[in-house]
């Protein structure tokens, strides 16, 4: 049954009120809310119903018909409910489901479904707006948490069918992790071996081994001062786990675990007040989240007992806001993965900056949007990282390395982009013969083609590796962009890179580029 949160003393109007709406591996909820001066959400509606999305998945493959028309079901209801508050129930402000949706081999027909017997169009979440939603459930929830005010503490979420970790380093995210280990996964994983009580547990740890050795690896580098665990499941119990200190001892988690192990999914519903879903997930969320703990040698996990649904929810409402203090936490992960890659940090950062100025003075003719300038900024700050493999070809190393790593916040779609705008930044442009430009959608192709002639303009000007240029002024007439480098009194060696760089932006632009020194 539907669990509202207790009504406001009178509902506002309808422009002042917002809906999220998410398809979950265990249940479909909703929130309505409303929104604030200062832009944060009172939730005044909050509804969720248990649905087996994660169990057809990691079962079968695919979500059953039964699933996807209780799915329908519910969907309906909620929009009679806010239908009532005088909201178009086919118009929620963010419709998502789980990221995991992707893994069914029938996803497509399920939203379609949806679409058709709802009006809604459902996007899944990816992976970039994961870590969006786990880095504001950190920043707005967790901050209060003593673990957080540590040096370095490691935020972990288990979910369905991943586990993503962050690493703060006094308040700050330094390394950014994922695995393919979740509780719905592994549950329907280890589900065969028909083991029982302490056996099951030996067998999530059997199923976890080579995830919980990357992650000893990933982290063996480091000494983590605390341990904050989020998730579903967890924060669905976290009151029971830590007795409302937010902190858990490894020892009791381990009893906790070892005694729930032994209870049947039934009585984890009545002693826990959860759904069936739930429960079904909960051990091996509780054995997941304690393997690592050891893993790691942590003595303590902090648990936050917010509920964890309605504010995914709230931060949906959110997430695709977010500016500022999020563009500079993935700025920074992109300087410390060229650090890893012993990239050129002047240089990477001065042509990040040169692209800001092009892409600011030319927005009316690129007509990219604001995310388009911060994956120019990584894709500038990265473009030389192929030199740690070899000078030669370094551009197509470049290519590889960042299609093969995380950049924290960037979904796959960012960082393939991200990858070969930096692939571009020399020699040959885009081509249809290139396997990943060639398997990206039309507009997509369009938006590297663009933001690689920008690149390659801006690359040009800092071809020294010497910072000689600093402020530019550009002019444009028919056919011609002028570029004038006010305090440079010879411009020979950037007007012969410009020379070789400049054909993609004259393609793509239709701008001859002219380079003029301060006379």
């Amino acid at each position: 049954m539907p669990l509202p949160c207790k009504p406001a003393k009178s509902i506002p109007s309808a422009e002042n009120l917002f809906t999220a709406l998410h398809i979950g591996a265990s249940s479909v909820s909703m929130l309505v809310a409303e929104r604030q001066d200062d832009g944060s959400f009172t939730p005044i509606d909050f509804l969720e119903q248990a649905t087996p999305v994660a169990r057809d998945i990691f079962r079968s493959g695919m979500i059953s018909p039964t699933t996807t028309e209780r799915v329908v079901e519910i969907i309906k209801g909620y929009q009679k409910s806010i239908s009532e508050l005088g909201l178009d129930p086919h118009t929620i402000t963010r419709a998502v489901a789980t990221n995991i949706l992707s893994e069914a081999t029938n996803h497509e027909t399920f939203m379609n479904r949806i679409r058709i017997a709802c009006g809604l169009r459902i996007s899944t979440i990816d992976d970039g707006e994961m870590t969006r939603l786990i880095y504001l459930k950190t920043r707005r929830r967790l901050l209060n948490l003593p673990a957080m005010r540590k040096d370095t503490t490691l935020v972990l979420h288990v979910g369905p069918g991943n586990t993503r970790a962050l690493l703060f380093k006094n308040g700050l995210i330094t390394r950014y992790t994922s695995y393919r280990m979740g509780t719905h996964r592994t549950r329907e994983a280890v589900d065969g071996s028909h083991a029982e009580g302490s056996a099951m547990l030996r067998v999530i740890r059997e199923h976890a081994y080579g995830n919980l050795a990357q992650i000893r690896f990933d982290y063996s580098d480091v000494k983590i001062d605390g341990l904050v665990v989020i998730g579903y499941e967890l924060q669905s119990i976290a009151a029971a786990l830590t007795q409302s200190s937010q902190v858990c001892s490894i020892k009791r988690l381990r009893q906790f675990t070892t005694d729930a192990v032994n209870l049947s999914d039934t009585e984890l519903v009545k002693r826990f007040q959860l759904d069936y879903q739930t429960a079904d997930a909960l051990i091996p969320a509780l054995e997941i989240n304690l393997a690592i703990a050891e893993t790691l040698k942590i003595r303590e996990v902090h648990i936050p007992t917010s509920e964890y649904e309605q504010g995914l929810l709230n931060d949906l409402l959110v997430s695709h806001e977010l500016t500022g203090a999020f563009a500079e936490e993935v700025l920074r992960s992109s300087r410390i993965l060229a650090e890893r890659y012993q990239s050129d940090p002047g240089h990477g950062e001065h042509v990040s900056n040169l692209c800001t100025k092009f892409f600011d003075a030319l927005t009316d003719l690129h007509q990219l949007p604001p995310h388009d300038a911060l994956l120019l900024q990584v894709a500038a700050i990265l473009h030389e990282v192929g030199t740690y493999v070899s000078p030669r070809a370094h551009h197509k190393h470049s290519e590889y390395i960042i299609l093969n790593s995380e950049v924290f916040g960037l979904d796959r779609l960012d960082v393939t982009i991200v990858a070969l705008v930096a692939r571009y930044h020399r020699h040959s442009g885009p081509r249809l013969d290139h396997p990943s430009y060639a398997a990206l959608k039309t507009d997509d192709r369009i938006r590297v083609s663009k933001l690689a002639a920008i690149l390659r303009v801006a690359d040009a000007l800092e071809r020294t590796h010497a910072q000689r240029v600093s402020n530019i002024e550009i002019h444009r007439e028919p056919g011609k962009l002028h570029i004038r480098l006010p305090g440079l009194a010879d411009a020979a060696v950037e007007r012969l890179a410009m020379a070789a760089k400049a054909d993609l932006f004259e393609q793509v632009f239709g701008l001859t580029v002219m380079i003029a020194e301060n006379n």
